[in-house]
């Protein structure tokens, strides 16, 4: 099994991170942090990469479940969602698969957060391209 769930969408870079954000919205998801990975790695090392960002998007009535049946789990939270430029007219959205939340514990309690979560995500990415 991979651990991403990932679309790519007919859209220029700036306008899909502002989709992505809108859809992650519309499923309950709140955008806690934004990387720019472009600009941070341009800073630190002085190296040129293509637009890409890596939003740390949070359920928050998800993430109190996740912690009541894995105590560690914050480690694997919030669910990481990253956008990044193909070229100037198309962009790939990707999300972290938390059904790797219940592979890496093994926690039977975490599954179904995981899977509810999943489908959320894919939700999001889905209405990306429709």
């Amino acid at each position: 099994m991979g651990y991403a769930l990932s679309t790519t969408v007919a859209l220029p870079f700036e306008e899909a991170v502002a989709a992505t954000k809108a859809a992650l919205g519309v499923e309950g998801f709140g955008v806690l942090t934004e990387i720019d990975i472009a600009a941070t790695l341009k800073k630190k090392l002085g190296v040129e990469v293509g637009p890409q960002v890596i939003l740390g998007a949070c359920n928050p009535p998800a993430a109190y479940q996740a912690l009541q049946s894995e105590e560690s789990i914050g480690l694997l939270l919030p669910c990481n969602v990253v956008v990044r430029a193909v070229d100037e007219r198309t962009t790939i959205v990707e999300a972290i698969d938390p059904a790797t939340m219940f592979q890496l514990t093994g926690n039977d309690a975490i599954k179904d957060v995981a899977d509810r979560i999943g489908g959320l995500l894919r939700s999001a990415l889905e209405s990306l391209t429709s």
